[in-house]
């Protein structure tokens, strides 16, 4: 397969995102479509050649291509290269990328031409900015040095600033910009500090280099440990982990298809990623991968419990991903530590165990992103995200209904759908290798159940609760262009997950390594069960309390009150941050201390060397007669002083 070829993939979309700002925005009308068409078509592309990429690489030896590296700079021994990894991680990765992107850029034809016209410009700075976007995921994920993940890392983060503050004029959209990238930063600073101690280490960035060394034994030791938590800081940033979760709710101010893109395939997805990418190196350092798994199953938890009485359906759908996010990193975590406890960590061993939490992504990517687009043709038909004011929809919305509730199956983990193979193999990895965190997994099921149908029962069933249907006119299903793309993206729920039958996905991502203890095929024939039988305890209990009403969830609120009050605010997070870390400890404590440092000592110092000179001067200036036989005085005195200095001294 030709280099030109891989290449192409990140090219297209850098392209299109070049010749749409630089030609089409400046000089095509304003009412153009052209934007659009070439985004689509670049994206389209670019998908069609990641699947010759993916097919090459399943039949090429180790599963990997080789590509030349294009020398940058050269400091020294230092070697700076530009160059781009295809394994089976990378060949998986751009599928799911330039898909949800593809169908989430044609879906936005119908959508956001809804809701900002085409004749204001904002239409063509859309799609200008999803390519740059999605070709920063691109970049991310083909890169073959942790220096080029970085820059096309901070290029994400730009990217979801800007898209998350689409509609910049809304004070919201402009904090939850502003927000995350504030807080994505400081994970983005352990990233950063975590590629230095490793370069320092072994002087290289190259990820093949790092792979080998890792395997070799030659990284080891506190160093290690403090370079991988380093680097999952920065995943824990991107991809909204604890205790970095607070921005991705409030990203939901950018239009409905960003949200689609960020939440399936792009900025969240990058941390897991990055993660995988890395796992040969944590599989040396059983305590990165401990607070990995850790962090993981507790945000798994955690953000699920907000997403059981969210009523705006979208924040439900942002828990939902952060939780699922948290199912990933528990998946890669306990997975490595299986790796970590079964002997010696070798690459290959380590690479396989990256099929865990990826197949997660993998599948989790398709049914996310179409929940999100049945978001936005909810949204398109009753102009509100509130579930209270819904109802009644799948009787005019069917092609969204049924969409949606094939998404909300395969995300409760549902047989025979994409989810349920993918969760399953997260928990029976955890059971094998952390029973304690396989609990949390376990109950997260169940919540996870109970708040999608929530959702399905509150915005498709009962009656339409939407007021005054003059005010935005009645329901109606979504146009083609909108039901295309979640119809295909329902297709790719209900059949990604056959990939991992007969452990062909793990086969692919770790060869013959694929069965080792700890890997696919470790399922018994309980856990499905239990698994399974959970899903639909928590489908039941939503049906009994919002479809059939046996169960009052507003008595259940008020039983459980403190609870519900605790979920509802979010655990005050917002508020601690906020309150506490910001006003109190940064702008009451550390910048106020900084503030008196700065005056009193800083400009205290300056200002007193320069108060000093003056008054020296004044002083001196006094001696300054004019009068000739005062400076005779003067250099008589001096004279004799000199004399008799060398006379005492010699």
């Amino acid at each position: 397969m030709p280099e030109q070829v891989v290449w192409l993939i990140l090219l297209l979309p850098i392209l299109s995102f070049l010749v749409i700002s630089l030609l089409v925005k400046p000089f095509a009308k304003k009412e153009s479509k052209l934007g659009s068409y070439i985004a689509i078509a670049a994206i389209g592309t670019s998908l069609a050649l990641s699947l010759w990429t993916l097919v090459e690489t399943l039949g090429a030896e180790h599963h990997e291509l080789h590509m030349t590296p294009i020398q940058w700079l050269v400091i020294g021994n230092l070697d700076i290269s530009i160059g781009l990894m295809v394994d089976s991680l990378t060949a998986v990765m751009v599928v799911v990328v330039t898909t949800v992107s593809l169908m989430v850029q044609i879906y936005s034809l119908g959508y956001m031409e809804h809701y900002i016209g085409i004749n204001d410009g904002t239409y063509t700075r859309y799609y200008a900015w999803m390519s740059l976007f999605t070709a920063s995921m691109l970049g991310v994920v083909m890169a073959d040095s942790l220096l080029l993940i970085f820059v096309f890392w901070e290029m994400v983060g730009l990217c979801s600033y800007l898209l998350i503050g689409f509609w910049y004029h809304r004070p919201s959209a402009a904090n939850a910009a502003k927000k995350a990238f504030i807080v994505t930063r400081l994970g983005d600073f352990g990233f950063l500090t975590g590629i230095l101690l490793i370069f320092a280490k072994t002087g290289t960035f190259d990820i093949g280099e790092l792979h080998a060394l890792a395997g070799a034994g030659a990284l080891a030791g506190t160093a290690l440990t403090w370079a991988a938590i380093g680097i999952f800081s920065g995943a824990v940033g991107k991809s909204a982990q604890f205790p970095l979760h607070v921005w991705l709710p409030d990203a939901m101010e950018g239009p409905t298809p960003v949200s689609a893109l960020i939440h399936s395939a792009t900025m969240v997805s990058a941390g897991v990623f990055l993660v995988a990418r890395t796992l040969p190196i944590f599989a040396h350092s059983t305590t990165a991968l401990t607070t990995v798994a850790i962090i993981g199953a507790f945000t798994a938890i955690f953000a699920a419990s907000m997403g059981l009485v969210a009523t705006d359906i979208k924040r439900v759908l942002a828990y939902s991903t952060v939780s699922q996010l948290g199912y990933m990193m528990l998946g890669l975590g306990a997975a490595g530590l299986g790796v970590a406890h079964g002997g010696e960590p070798t690459v290959e061993l380590a690479k396989a165990a990256t099929a865990i939490g990826i197949f997660h992504l993998f599948t989790h990517a398709f049914f996310k992103a179409l929940l999100f687009l049945g978001a936005g043709s909810v949204n398109h038909a009753t102009h509100t995200f509130d579930m209270r004011l819904m109802g009644g929809l799948r009787k005019v919305m069917p092609w969204t209904y049924y969409t949606f509730l094939i998404a909300s199956l395969s995300l409760a983990g549902i047989w025979p759908l994409a989810g349920f193979w993918s969760k399953d193999e997260i928990l029976a990895v955890a059971l094998e290798n952390q029973p304690v965190l396989f609990v949390l997994a376990l109950i997260t099921v169940f919540m996870t159940a109970f708040y999608m149908f929530r959702v399905i029962f509150l915005t498709f069933h009962g009656e339409y609760r939407g007021g005054d249907p003059e005010a935005h006119g009645h329901p109606h299903e979504s146009p083609m262009l909108m039901v295309l793309p979640m119809v295909v993206l329902a297709a790719l729920a209900v059949i990604a997950g056959l990939w991992s039958t007969g452990g062909g996905f793990a086969e692919f991502m770790g060869e013959h390594h694929a069965h080792a203890p700890g890997f696919f095929g470790v399922l018994t024939h309980g856990l499905p069960w239990l698994s399974l039988l959970t899903a639909i305890a928590g489908i039941v209990l939503a049906w009994a309390m919002y479809e059939k009403k046996w169960v009052s969830a507003e008595k259940m609120g008020s039983m459980f009150k403190p609870l519900y009050t605790l979920f509802l605010r979010k655990y005050w997070m917002d508020e601690l941050y906020q309150d506490l870390i910001v006003k109190k400890v940064l702008l009451g404590g550390l910048f106020a201390g900084m503030q008196k440092m700065d005056t009193y000592v800083i400009d205290g110092t300056v200002n007193g060397i320069a108060e000093g000179a003056q008054n020296e001067g004044k002083v001196l200036g006094k001696a300054q007669t004019g009068q000739l036989q005062v400076y005779g005085l003067g250099i008589g005195i001096g004279v004799i002083a000199i004399i008799l200095a060398l006379f005492i001294f010699t």
